[in-house]
């Protein structure tokens, strides 16, 4: 190799070089993107809200359903503009066509929400400022507690009960079809923004209570995290 043809060599392989940080940054940041969302890990074991959920169900909607919501969640966003944006914000602009982000955005975000505000029995009460809503919305915690277990049989197949804050700061009570929730302002009526949410799937409670859905919406209210669901209350008020 001449001398010339040589340097031109070297030349191009140190600006390869230079470069190659930015180009592996650049693939780094796509496949962030490709692959925004991921698993939430659990606060606690599987076995923790036995007997009311059981061990096995656990495992499976946590980590088969929901696993799968975010895995082709991921996939749907491929080639789209959404990229980098939040679950909220892909949730507003859903609609209709949408189909594959409509169930499993709404899949990731409604059991993202459901690990929250479920747990372990505790014996602490709805704290102050959630409770005087709900006072002064429903009457009492237990009429609200009647209004949302009578929403979730009324739920034809499936789909989620929930409690949201709606645009006039009042909460109410609505049920949505398979993984649809109050945010998706193209389809839900009405909407607002959650701040708790039943899974009525049967696939949060077939294995223990079968077809007695009844029965599994009568158990969940001890496993509730009402400071949590305060949490989201005070949130969605600022």
């Amino acid at each position: 190799m001449k001398k010339r043809e040589f340097l031109k060599a070297n030349a191009l392989l140190a600006g390869s070089l230079v470069l190659n940080p930015f180009s592996v940054w650049a693939e780094n940041r796509r496949a962030r993107q490709a692959n925004e969302f991921t698993l939430p890990p659990l606060d606690y074991d599987f076995e923790a809200l036995e007997p009311v959920i059981d061990t096995l169900t656990m495992q499976i909607h946590h980590g088969k359903h929901h696993a799968g919501y975010v895995n082709n969640l991921n996939k749907a966003l491929t080639g789209t503009n959404l990229g980098g944006q939040s679950l909220e914000e892909i949730l507003a602009q859903i609609s209709a066509q949408d189909t594959a982000l409509r169930n499993n955005a709404g899949g990731h975000y409604n059991h993202s929400l459901f690990w929250k505000i479920i747990g372990p029995k505790h014996d602490r009460p709805v704290p102050k400022p959630l409770h005087k809503a709900i006072e002064a919305q429903f009457g009492s915690l237990e009429k609200l507690i009647e209004e949302m277990k009578t929403a979730g049989m009324k739920v034809f197949g499936s789909g989620w009960v929930w409690l949201a804050l709606g645009r006039d700061q009042k909460l109410f009570v609505s049920s949505t079809p398979n993984q649809d929730n109050p945010l998706m302002r193209n389809l839900a009526s009405p909407v607002g923004i959650p701040i708790l949410g039943i899974d009525v799937w049967e696939h949060a409670y077939y294995l223990k209570y079968q077809n007695r859905r009844a029965d599994y919406l009568n158990a969940l209210w001890p496993l509730i995290q009402w400071e949590e669901v305060n949490r989201r209350y005070k949130a969605a008020l600022a």
